[in-house]
């Protein structure tokens, strides 16, 4: 069964609209150790349908879902050397108000105005340009325009047929013509009024009682039949093949054609043009939908993307070759989602919420030495089912951050039994490990390849998911106790009062320090030399590399170990502590305060979550979907492996390169270099951590492209702090290829 999950988010109204999904502090100054440096929103994947209320030849106004109106300008605009009533095309650049029985009209580009009166007895029912379509309360129509911006003049409309009932008006790509869609005798026709004199004429006759239609200066296409605006009276239209998508506009000689009723699985909906002179079919914008519209000067506006974080607007207009041209205009703002967990490691940040669908994902925000968010919302995993969450959890999903770009959570399959999931490396790979019918667990620690599961059964697995390649196994199996998992070390409580033994999870050697508990942890955790243990009501940290005992705090809730702090919540006056202890002596200050209300009751990876690799911490900050990130202020440890899977492989090339994997303590840039027999560099290869695991391939090559030869090869890495703090690390190995 799955639980029912709790969120997370801070309790707010509404939906916000975000400019960006980054949003920085200042740069130019460096942040104090309690200040943010810097806040994310988690956007959603879904991409909003926007409209237009107005869209002009200088630029337009665009609304995503329900939020307020942006303007945009065209930065080539070219404001007319005269606008006015007077001049019918310029009304392309029209704003029309309506005011009661006054439409106010502004030419945007050169700020002539006009005033159209409705005379009494008539009422408004639509306006192109500087044209304003009323009717009276015979039924007739009329077309309205002002003569020196204040005098209204009334052109009746001709050639509108006798008894016949408008069904609506339409304006399209055009300010000298407006649609009227009527019925007549059972039958619904479509045709144009000129707006110059009045005069209607019908095009188009069919069955349909609201059919599609689209038009321009050159081309009305309605119920999938196309005729030129200057046709000789009697020309009929030509059938189009129908579709099951949606007229959107005629540009040029181009119709456009979106918005499909169906999509086969795994495609993307596209806007297509269709040339009404050849029939020759093109594709204009891939992954378009919704938000397509006709212009008045003869083109259109178009949304496509391959997801909300990159959803844009596009500008349509026809080239003078019978083509079309496109150009991105805006960048629509992802709208918020619920944060339902975070988690953060190796100067990653990491955030679990809603994608379409009801399903969940990872995204992640890369975070630079300073904490700052450097970069757009990734996504960091496929579509996921709702994590294992227990009655009264604190924090739902449980979310353990691995420092090697990955993230491990619980979830509870059909029958009841929990597997240790892990996912981040990629935006397709999901890999589980059954815990053998255990459940109500709760994943303890992990890094790296290894996750501590602490099962409800009192069973206490060590998961390995060597090179996050391929599923995971329990390579350990032991009674539930304290312990802590750090690079390839389990620490758990010694035989005596006060000790704490670390087995190395590939040898099986133990170490055991006493740390002068005065009891039996029943908290244990491990970041590089630091060791932190728990009784309730005495706490401490125990440093293996000085062999210091330094009393820390233990009045308030879970704790949660870094490097060289410690973090804890104050859940009366939610204020989030920090306690540093690298000097030896452990001093507490607050942090932040946290919001007061919110829908979790939880410490560490509900409304908090801290780096254990060197980096920052990250809190919800008390509006949707948003999360503030702030430094330590404490110094890092330096450089340091925690663990390493460089193997030999026996065969390597291009489909099978030799990939090792260096666990570090934190992030870091690196070069890798490889050196034959003979002692010369054949191949170097440079790059930068995938959150604190160096992960290099070498597919067998030179530098200059070439093949290897067999035989024993010395491999050195030397990695450089990112943060700068401490020398560099260098490692080295050989390898024999046959």
């Amino acid at each position: 069964m799955i639980r029912p999950r709790r969120l997370v988010h801070a309790a707010v109204g509404g939906v916000v609209a975000l400019s960006c999904t980054v949003l920085t502090a200042p740069a130019q100054a460096a942040p104090g150790a309690d200040e943010p440096a810097g806040t994310v929103r988690l956007a959603t994947e879904k991409r909003v349908t926007v409209d237009y209320p107005w869209a002009g030849a200088s630029g337009f106004q665009y609304r995503p879902g329900t939020t307020s109106v942006t303007t945009v300008d065209y930065p080539d605009a070219v404001p007319p050397a005269h606008a006015g009533p007077d001049d019918l095309a310029t009304g392309t650049d029209v704003v029309n108000t309506r005011d009661g029985q006054k439409v106010l009209q502004k030419h945007r580009s050169t700020g002539v105005t006009a005033t159209v009166t409705i005379p009494t007895g008539q009422a408004y029912r639509a306006a192109a340009g500087w044209s304003v379509l009323t009717m009276d309360g015979n039924g007739a129509l009329h077309v309205l325009r002002t003569v020196d911006g204040t005098l209204t003049v009334d052109t009746p409309v001709t050639g509108f047929p006798a008894g016949a009932r408008p069904l609506l008006y339409r304006t399209g790509g055009s300010v000298t013509r407006l649609a009227i869609v009527y019925a007549l005798d059972g039958k619904t026709s479509v045709g144009l009024v000129d707006l110059s004199d009045g005069a209607f004429r019908t095009y188009v006759t069919g069955d349909e009682a609201t059919p599609q239609l689209a038009f321009n200066d050159r081309w009305l296409v309605a119920d999938w039949k196309a005729i030129r605006v200057d046709a000789e009276p009697g020309t009929a239209p030509t059938a189009l093949t129908r579709t099951d998508a949606q007229l959107e506009a005629v540009v040029g000689d181009q119709l456009l054609i979106g918005n499909p009723g169906f999509v086969l699985g795994g495609t993307e909906a596209a806007l297509t043009a269709r040339s009404l002179v050849t029939g020759a079919s093109a594709t204009v914008l891939p992954s378009s939908f919704g938000g397509i519209g006709p212009t008045p000067d003869g083109g259109a506006l178009a949304t496509a993307g391959p997801s909300s974080l990159d959803w844009n607007i596009h500008r349509i207009t026809p080239t003078g070759t019978g083509g079309l041209s496109t150009t991105e205009v805006a960048r629509v703002p992802a709208a918020a989602t619920g944060v339902q967990g975070l988690a953060v490691a190796g100067g990653e940040l990491f955030l679990y919420g809603a994608t379409p669908g009801a399903s969940l994902r990872y995204s992640s925000f890369q975070l630079d030495a300073t904490g700052r968010p450097d970069g757009p919302q990734t996504r960091r995993s496929p579509g996921l089912s709702p994590s294992t969450c227990l009655t009264g959890d604190a924090a739902c999903p449980q979310l353990e951050a691995l420092g090697d770009g990955r993230v491990s959570h619980l979830w509870t399959g059909e029958t009841g039994q929990e597997s240790v999931v892990t996912a981040g490396l990629d935006t397709t790979t999901l890999l589980s490990a059954p815990t053998d019918g255990d459940s109500a667990g709760r994943i303890g620690a992990g890094t790296g390849r290894y996750v501590l599961y602490n099962g409800g059964s009192g069973k206490q697995r060590v998961v390995d998911f060597p090179r996050a390649t391929t599923a995971g196994g329990t390579t350990l199996t032991r009674d539930r106790t304290a312990a802590a998992v750090w690079g390839q070390t389990l620490w758990a409580p010694g035989g005596t009062q006060g000790q704490v033994t670390g087995r190395n999870l590939k040898t099986g050697t133990t170490t055991t320090v006493t740390t002068g508990a005065p009891c039996t942890p029943t908290d244990i955790q491990a970041v590089n030399t630091w060791l932190y243990w728990s009784c309730g009501s005495s706490a401490g940290v125990y440093d293996r590399a000085t062999q210091r005992k330094i009393t820390v705090p233990a009045d308030l809730g879970p704790a949660r170990l870094a490097d060289g702090f410690l973090l804890r919540e104050n859940r009366t006056t939610h204020e989030l502590l920090l306690t540093d202890f690298h000097t030896g002596t452990a001093t507490t200050r607050t942090l932040v305060k946290l919001p007061a209300t919110d829908q979790n009751t939880g410490g560490s990876n509900g409304r908090w979550a801290v780096d254990r690799f060197g980096g920052p911490i990250a809190y919800l900050n008390g509006t949707y979907g948003e999360v503030s990130i702030v430094p330590s202020g404490v110094p890092t440890s330096p450089l340091a492996q925690m663990e390493a899977q460089a193997h030999t492989p026996s065969v390597i090339g291009k489909a099978f390169p030799w990939s090792p994997v260096w666990q570090l303590n934190k992030p870091s840039t690196w070069t890798l270099t490889l050196t034959n027999a003979s002692g010369k560099i054949v191949r170097t290869l440079t790059g930068s951590s995938t959150g604190a695991a160096v992960r290099p391939a070498w597919d067998g090559t030179t530098d200059s492209g070439g093949g290897t030869t067999g035989g024993a090869y010395t491999w050195k890495l030397t990695a450089h702090p990112r943060d700068g703090q401490g020398p560099d690390l260098t490692l080295s190995g050989t390898m024999t290829l046959g």
